[in-house]
């Protein structure tokens, strides 16, 4: 009945999904009740789920892991939870029978971090902040707690000179218009992803 097809990035143009917010669906809102709960036993998060129409209807789950915790989903786990979401979908009673393919990935380190758990899942990441009647700011991720995020500011330097890290600062939420990872070869690989690789396809 489906193709599951696992893969790490979910935002494949780079745009992120944050600036636009879709239009309600709610046939993808009852499939995320119908697979949350799966997704949450495997120590998951449900990020999100879209379906995209055609001749076959394609599923697109996104997963990330929980919010205190670090580093990335790797493809084992994401060929794992690939599986169970297809043996979901494929017993679903209130399936109407048009095939499906269905698609899971992880946020990758492109996603607009617009949300308080994507900030505490980049800490210790190297961020660009836009804030609301300020001065931009670029640091890593130090802390985050309910009122804001703690970064330590990366001050520029001459190039080819090491960058100086400035006092600790304390963006409000208010403050922050949204924020983005900066890609640092040395966290991916600690965090087992790559910057940009589709994973194995699979029946199911």
């Amino acid at each position: 009945m489906s193709n599951a097809e696992a893969t790490t990035s979910s935002d494949r143009t780079g745009t992120g999904r944050a600036d636009v917010a879709p239009a309600y669906n709610p046939e993808a809102a009852r499939l995320r009740a119908l697979l949350e709960p799966s997704v949450q036993a495997n120590r998951l998060y449900l990020e999100d789920v879209t379906i995209i129409p055609g001749s076959h209807r394609v599923v697109h789950v996104v997963v990330d892991l929980p919010q205190e915790e670090t580093g990335g989903v790797n493809l084992d786990v994401i060929a794992d939870i690939s599986r169970v979401l297809s043996d979901v979908l494929d017993n679903d009673p209130d399936d109407d029978g048009r095939p499906y393919d269905l698609e899971v990935s992880s946020p990758g380190v492109g996603r607009p971090l617009t949300e308080e758990r994507h900030w505490h899942r980049a800490r210790g990441r190297m961020v660009k902040v836009n804030v609301v009647q300020g001065d931009n700011v670029t640091g890593r991720v130090k802390a985050v707690d309910d009122s804001g995020v703690t970064l330590v500011p990366e001050i520029a330097v001459k190039k080819g000179m090491k960058p100086k890290q400035g006092d600790p600062v304390t963006l409000p939420f208010d403050r922050i218009r949204n924020g983005k990872v900066e890609i640092e070869f040395s966290h991916l690989n600690e965090a087992g992803l790559e910057p940009e690789h589709n994973g194995p396809s699979e029946e199911a």
